[in-house]
């Protein structure tokens, strides 16, 4: 079997040979009909635009990751009661909520300030302290407690007259 062996693989590899030497004339007439096409133009590069340089320059910007600086509005005197809200004050967003529909939710301490976390009735949370405002009455936090939040109202009292209110939203459990 072993002497059949030897005489099979010299045949078996010459057959396997002759087949590698086929007629390879189509493949050199495309490589030939493609070295002949005309060569084509490549468009040139765009022209580089040159773009202004801005350099950024924070000197007398307010940090926007410290908390805004917040001071009460000051008690403007009117025949009556004393005091009146202040038109030329920017309103917080807690401001254009009624008091009713705002929800103390919970509290946390930061560097010695309690804050209490307020929930509007389209669930966004924000976070307040005393000096903040919130209701449409003009209401500013006076004291921030682990059990509410306590405030002074600005309610008109007749025409031209204003009176304050003491308001508490308790903390929701």
């Amino acid at each position: 079997m072993s002497r059949r062996l030897q005489v099979i693989w010299p045949i078996l590899a010459i057959l396997f040979l002759g087949g590698c030497s086929r007629d390879m004339s189509d493949l050199e007439a495309y490589v030939a009909e493609v070295k002949a096409r005309p060569k084509g133009a490549i468009e040139p590069l765009p022209e580089i635009q040159t773009v202004e340089t801005f350099v950024f320059d924070p000197e007398g910007l307010r940090d926007p990751f410290a908390p805004a600086k917040q001071t009460p509005p000051p008690r403007v005197a009117v025949a009556g009661s004393g005091v009146k809200p202040d038109p030329s004050r920017p309103r917080e967003p807690l401001e254009s909520y009624e008091l009713d529909s705002l929800r103390m939710v919970g509290n946390l301490k930061k560097d010695g300030v309690l804050w209490a976390l307020v929930q509007t009735p389209e669930g966004t949370i924000y976070r307040v302290r005393p000096g903040n405002h919130m209701g449409k009455n003009y209401g500013r936090i006076i004291r921030v407690t682990e059990e509410g939040i306590d405030l002074v109202e600005i309610i008109p009292d007749g025409p031209g007259t204003w009176r304050e209110r003491q308001a508490t939203v308790a903390l929701s459990e």
